[in-house]
């Protein structure tokens, strides 16, 4: 089969084959009526740019990595189907890696002689050190996503996250909002981890702010955001003394507060009239479950966005740019599992 070139794109969409190439390399010189079509030529056609020549011409692949822990979890899924769609939208493809949580594969695709292939990487670490992210960042273009637990004057690299200790705060006053007194915490981690101490520093935040104090016999340790330990925890939770024993739960992700519903179920326990939950993530999953799931949902569309931009950015300067800072926006989605209301779907 005879490859698709530039001039059949070109062509196909009317415009010069400059103008296709700029489209294709996210150069933003065309309207925005004119780069639809000419993508659209591209989808028609099945154009795929070589990527070797165009390393060889421009120093450019046209190729960036995400790096994510665990594609199995629909948050970090959905997430890379957003960054997806924003690369491709100023013509770049995207290498997507799962790293589990290891430090020296969250390194790899920095470091390794992948690297030499992509001209960027966004990376969701949980275990690489600031300072091997860092060393990294200084020459070679990275965004990082999720927490940080470092001051903002030692920033390092650019950063995309959501305010996580707000976003617990809001669900945590959700639920003392509704006159729940024992609320509990799934998802503090046995080892160091930004996300789980700044959801952690959040939910007790709220209790306080409610005039209830913290327990902690009600914010068991976790190994890992999975269904299980959402399982498990519960299991435990629900065997405590009657005057301690949970009226709801704040689970720190969606997929554990399935894990927490199901323990529920097994129980007898009625939710949300007995227990109340809640997580956070805003994953498709919580809009699905029954009862469908409250959730605070961080604006996944804006977190791809802000990350392919600033690489984007940092890949086509040639003067070194000072690293940022980008706060993406959440909202709390109350649904069935606290508010009790039953509702059929929208779909």
């Amino acid at each position: 089969m005879t490859a698709v070139t530039l001039k059949d794109v070109a062509a196909r969409a009317g415009v010069s084959i400059k103008t296709v190439s700029n489209v294709v390399r996210g150069i933003p010189r065309a309207s925005e009526a004119t780069r639809e079509r000419v993508l659209r030529a591209v989808e028609e056609l099945g154009y795929r740019p070589n990527a070797s020549a165009r390393q060889l011409r421009t120093g450019r692949s046209g190729l960036i990595g995400l790096s994510v822990p665990d594609l199995a979890m629909p948050y970090f899924a959905e997430l890379a189907q957003h960054v997806r769609a924003e690369a491709a939208g100023i013509g770049l493809t995207v290498l997507i890696e799962e790293t589990l949580g290891d430090a020296s594969e969250e390194l790899r695709l920095l470091t390794g002689t992948g690297a030499a292939l992509l001209d960027g990487v966004i990376l969701s670490p949980l275990h690489a050190s600031l300072d091997a992210l860092a060393s990294v960042a200084d020459t070679f273009p990275v965004v990082l996503l999720g927490e940080r637990s470092y001051a903002s004057e030692q920033v390092t690299a650019d950063h995309v996250l959501i305010d996580n200790v707000a976003a617990a705060r809001d669900v945590t006053a959700h639920l003392a909002g509704l006159g729940r007194t024992r609320i509990a915490a799934i998802g503090v981690k046995t080892q160091s981890a930004a996300t789980s101490a700044q959801r952690l520093e959040g939910y007790q935040q709220a209790l306080y702010e409610a005039g209830l104090r913290f327990d902690p016999r009600l914010a068991p340790p976790v190994e890992e955001f999975d269904r299980r330990n959402g399982l498990l925890v519960t299991r435990a939770l629900l065997g405590l003394p009657p005057n301690v024993r949970p009226d709801a739960i704040f689970c720190f992700s969606d997929i554990m507060a399935v894990g927490a519903q199901r323990a529920l179920h097994e129980a007898g326990v009625s939710i949300p009239s007995e227990v109340a939950v809640a997580g956070i993530d805003g994953s498709e999953e919580a809009l699905y479950s029954t009862p469908s799931l409250t959730t605070v949902m961080p604006d996944k569309a804006v977190i791809a966005a802000l990350a392919v931009k600033s690489l984007a950015a940092r890949i086509g300067s040639a003067e070194p740019l000072p690293f940022e800072v980008h706060r993406a926006p959440h909202r709390l989605v109350v649904r069935e599992s606290t508010e009790g209301v039953r509702r059929q779907l929208a779909v």
